[in-house]
């Protein structure tokens, strides 16, 4: 009998496996997500650790010259980019990436924020307090598994096993296709108190494992459904069955819908990456949203190998390359379907990297970062404030370029959420420490 969230997962193909988790500050959330209409948010997490200071890099003289400086010659180990490499950004002395060059023309439409300086923060905090050990500080600040795991709660601190997206999910009437979609397997962020987000995979087929392309034509499925639907005494059984049961009503839902999808694959032609892979699933998805019977959902996509201790010229450039493409060729998708304003996609990952660089042409786990936001309903802009690019500086908590985040994860998750319909009395539910910043949600969107 199937009693683990693990042996579950072997038996899905697609559906990989339901989970949930208890979240003790959610129980006094109560209102429905606001508004009628169709909206999606696309979290993209980046797993390692982005080095977010070269993916947004200062290219007014004095800026990049502080940047070169810190960063030191890649001829010589280094990590500074080139300035004529950079991405320029109509209206702003930053320049992205050379590899994101995609995303200018998204900046350059209207459709691209970027939120500067952003990480997990307890209570907003000076470089003073951080240095006396204040209580204001995050736990294990440069844990790969807790910053992930605080990014993806939504807040700072040990939050139960709950996400965010999660916790939004519970908010929602429920329905055959779960509010929370992941296509990167199970993570915290899917997870609510009282929902149960779906992994799939990017492969376009969501079929239980062992009985073939078409299940319902094998006659072991029809008995293995029945043994579902048995009245187990053991509570545990029960609730695998159930799970079990979810996971197969969903996939057959997502298989008949998604047999009139994919208008929108051409704009993915030539690109093979898993990230393009997954937004594109995304964006088809989206497509047959009519048939799913849900107006708000959230998407959980990611791409890995950001903790780039050596070679980070050479792996970022790999990666954003990547990314970028993909970025671009799913908001082109969305427009398509004309989507555009109600499909929101933003970055997260764990930290940022040192501005300074490490043996070997890496970067060391740092903390504050700056991140991408798309979509058509945004204000374009920078938020947030750019840390002053100086080793041991007023934004530096080290010697080595940590950057004191100047907005916290509580803050920019807020603002998702109340795009997304969440009232503004539940986002303190849904971020337990936003009460303690003057601004809880930053304006993006009109």
């Amino acid at each position: 009998m199937i009693n683990s969230f693990t042996s579950r997962r072997g038996f899905l193909s697609g559906a990989a496996a339901l989970a949930a988790g208890p979240f003790a500050l959610g129980s006094g959330l109560a209102a429905p997500l606001q508004g009628t209409d169709y909206r999606a948010l696309v979290c993209v997490f980046l797993y390692g650790g982005n080095d977010g200071n070269n993916m947004l890099v200062p290219m007014d003289a004095a800026g990049y010259a502080a940047y070169a400086k810190a960063r030191g010659n890649a001829a010589a180990g280094g990590l500074a980019l080139q300035a004529s490499s950079l991405a320029p950004l109509d209206g702003l002395t930053l320049g992205l990436h050379g590899a994101l060059a995609p995303l200018a023309e998204v900046w350059n439409q209207g459709h691209l924020a970027l939120q500067a300086n952003v990480g997990t923060l307890v209570r907003p905090l000076t470089k003073a307090q951080f240095t006396s050990g204040g209580s204001g500080v995050p736990g294990n600040l440069f844990s790969h598994s807790d910053q992930q795991a605080q990014w993806q709660q939504g807040g700072s601190g040990a939050q139960g096993s709950s996400g965010w997206g999660g916790r939004i999910a519970d908010l929602q009437p429920a329905s055959t296709v779960p509010a929370v979609v992941s296509l990167s397997g199970n993570n915290v962020f899917m997870n609510g108190a009282s929902s149960q987000g779906l992994a799939v995979s990017s492969g376009g087929n969501f079929a239980i494992k062992g009985f073939g392309a078409n299940p319902a034509r094998n006659p072991l499925y029809g008995l293995y459904t029945s043994l579902l639907q048995q009245p187990y005494a053991n509570a545990e059984e029960r609730a695998a069955a159930a799970v079990l049961n979810q996971a197969l009503r969903a996939s057959e839902a997502l298989n008949g819908a998604l047999a009139s999808a994919g208008s929108v694959a051409g704009l993915f032609a030539g690109q093979s990456s898993a990230i393009a892979q997954q937004l594109l699933t995304v964006a088809k998805l989206l497509e047959v949203r009519a048939s799913l019977g849900v107006t708000r959902q959230i998407f959980f996509v990611s791409l890995g190998g950001f903790d780039t201790h050596n070679n980070q010229l050479a792996q970022q450039e790999n990666l954003f390359g990547q990314l970028g493409p993909a970025l671009k060729s799913f908001h082109d998708a969305t427009q398509q379907l004309g989507l555009a304003n109600q499909v929101t996609t933003f970055t997260a990952s764990d930290f940022a990297r040192t501005l300074q660089p490490a043996s070997g042409g890496g970067s060391d786990h740092a903390w504050g970062n700056h991140q991408l936001i798309m979509g058509g309903a945004l204000r374009r802009g920078l938020y947030g404030r750019m840390p002053q690019l100086l080793l041991g500086g007023p934004d530096d908590v080290s010697d080595e370029g940590r950057w004191l985040p100047s907005t916290a994860v509580d803050q920019m998750s807020a603002t998702l959420a109340s795009w997304l319909g969440v009232g503004a009395a539940d986002l303190p539910l849904l971020f337990p420490h936003l009460a303690n910043f003057a601004t809880p949600t930053l304006g993006y969107f009109a």
